[in-house]
């Protein structure tokens, strides 16, 4: 990767007597990410490397702690190897720091990482630096677009949390009071069978792009939070609905393994018609008498009254889940800048590369007054860099951790530590 310099964002942090160089590592779910950044004398920052593997399970399936550690096991020494080398380093001694992601994220995936980072920390004797998974996402943002102050949405598949700056924490505002808004696309990904490859959102998103029909689904909001579990149920509710919901028989979304529609982890596939699950070694063909009354009892989770159109594809499901989930994280961000004042809107996440969201998100800012700030997806999907910087940041601060307290922790909440670079 070619050297990248950017210009941080204005705090009061000093600059650094001389340059220096941070390792991050990052492996809090299937994303393995290893980088290198330099913080420069004049104020800049320089993208040195920035290296990634993704642990990719076949269509209809999730990403288990077991096997995304196994994987992260077996391609770590390769990442990390890669990122030194594109930095033009000699070895990890050239850093002054080693940051690695403390949580939060999958335990099991979370360990492996952290013992790499302390193998590397004692075989080099540097210092090592824990960092929170959503400050590294937020400061990257910061650091890459500019933006100064701005109220933060953080989407991912962890994670859907609106934020803002105050006292040297980082405060949230609103959250999901149930699953992540990442968690939720993969999720129905799954049933309509799209690709894992690169990643089921944003198969999800590339599908929205061909809906017609715009189906009702709950509008979830419960004052700064939202609530995405029931939203969930009612779009699958219409995959069950053998009267109106027309799959298709082969998704062609995101390359790779092609997978049937309603293909699920366990084997078990929805019918063509949408009456019976089809379970491996059922021969025999199931009475529609009960999946008339399972039939009618998902259809009475969508919204009294809706007028449903006569056909349903998977298109319309994914273009509809979007509507109006996306809408409830433009009200409660909007509710947010309204609070504090501010103009600005940072995407951070790996839902924030989705093309509708920054959309949605930019169309509210204009009439505002304000303006959006999102990244690609080199920054948005979770990358080794975003820890580099944060860690760097932290370390100029004079944090570091020894080894036997180098722990990780699951739930690692995003206003737990402490941001004393910036004002």
């Amino acid at each position: 990767m070619a050297k990248r310099a950017v210009t941080a964002a204005q705090d009061p942090l000093p600059p650094p007597p001389r340059t220096l160089y941070a390792l991050g590592l990052e492996g809090s779910a299937n994303k393995l990410g290893a980088g290198v950044i330099a913080h420069a004398p004049d104020g800049s920052v320089s993208i040195l490397s920035n290296v990634r593997h993704t642990y990719v399970t076949p269509p209809g399936s999730g990403f288990q702690p077991g096997d995304t550690a196994r994987h992260h096991r077996a391609w770590i020494v390769r990442v990390v190897s890669e990122a030194v080398r594109r930095a033009g380093l000699e070895d990890v001694g050239g850093c002054d720091a080693i940051c690695y992601t403390k949580g939060p994220g999958m335990g099991a995936c979370l360990a492996s990482v952290a013992i790499v980072a302390r193998t590397l920390a004692a075989q080099y004797g540097v210092p090592l630096v824990p960092v929170n998974h959503c400050v590294g996402h937020i400061e990257m943002g910061r650091t890459i677009t500019g933006a100064s102050n701005p109220v933060v949405l953080y989407v991912s598949g962890g994670n859907t949390q609106v934020i803002a700056y105050s006292a040297q924490r980082y405060r949230i505002f609103g959250e999901t009071l149930d699953i992540a808004v990442g968690n939720m696309l993969d999720r129905f990904a799954r049933v309509v069978g799209l690709s894992n490859d690169p990643s089921p959102g944003y198969n999800v998103e590339r599908e929205a792009r061909k809906g017609r029909h715009l189906v009702p689904l709950p509008y979830a909001t419960k004052g700064m939070d939202v609530s995405l579990g029931g939203v969930l149920s009612c779009v699958e509710a219409y995959t069950k609905d053998r009267k109106r919901f027309k799959p298709d028989t082969k998704s062609e979304v995101g390359g790779g393994e092609v997978g049937e529609w309603g293909k699920m982890a366990n084997g078990e596939t929805w019918s063509g018609d949408g009456r019976h699950v089809v379970r491996p070694g059922d021969d025999e063909e199931e009475s529609d008498d009960g999946d008339d009354d399972e039939a009618s009892a998902l259809r009475s989770s969508i919204p009294n009254g809706a007028r449903l159109p006569d056909v349903i594809t998977p298109a319309d499901l994914c273009f509809s889940l979007q509507e109006h989930v996306f809408a409830m994280l433009v009200e409660i961000t909007e509710r947010a800048m309204a609070h504090i004042g501010s103009r600005e809107v940072l995407i951070v996440g790996g839902v924030g590369a989705n093309s509708r969201l920054q959309e949605m998100m930019a169309n509210m800012a204009r009439e505002r007054g304000g303006k959006v700030f999102a990244t690609d997806e080199r920054f948005c999907i979770d990358n080794g860099i975003m820890i580099a910087h944060a860690g760097l940041l932290a370390f100029r601060m004079g944090h570091t951790v020894e080894l036997e307290r180098s722990t990780v922790t699951q739930r690692f909440r995003t206003d737990a530590p402490k941001i004393d670079w910036r004002a």
